[in-house]
């Protein structure tokens, strides 16, 4: 059965990352989901808090995990925290992934960032995933939060 995966990730640093690690499958068998379009981001932003949280509730909806891509800035992140808080409320599995590793649009990589720590506070399992030497995503220990 396929999941529908909500990802959460730091928009304006992340998006190309986020696109690469969407389309690498690793997080097999599943229909993506909260890949917001920036226009309609940019327009809720306009229009306050409130309407933020109602577009990110309607791309929660319907998911059944909630991958968080940890880029450098991820942790602070206002959207990125709210999106982890309604996952948990939801009962959404956890995954974070590393994606410091990844190149943007100008063939960049980042530092790794740090595990946000609401997370890392999950109270719940969180599986974490990295890219090894070889490119191949492996499972990996966790940093923590604020380290």
């Amino acid at each position: 059965m396929a999941r529908r995966v909500f990802f959460s990730f730091h928009y304006e640093n992340d998006v190309w990352r986020a696109s690469v690690v969407r389309n690498s499958h690793v997080v097999e068998g599943t229909a993506a989901a909260g890949f917001q379009d920036a226009s309609l981001w940019e327009e809720a932003k306009k229009k306050g808090d409130d309407a933020l949280k109602r577009l990110i509730n309607a791309g929660l909806e319907n998911t059944t995990v909630t991958a968080v891509l940890i880029g450098a800035e991820t942790a602070s992140r206002k959207w990125v925290d709210y999106e982890i808080q309604r996952s948990i409320e939801r009962g959404n599995g956890l995954l974070g992934i590393y994606i410091d590793g990844l190149k943007d649009k100008d063939g960049k990589t980042s530092v790794r960032g740090v595990v946000p720590k609401r997370l890392s506070e999950a109270g719940a399992p969180v599986y974490f995933w990295d890219r090894d030497k070889f490119g191949q995503w492996v499972e990996a220990a966790a940093k923590k939060a604020g380290k």
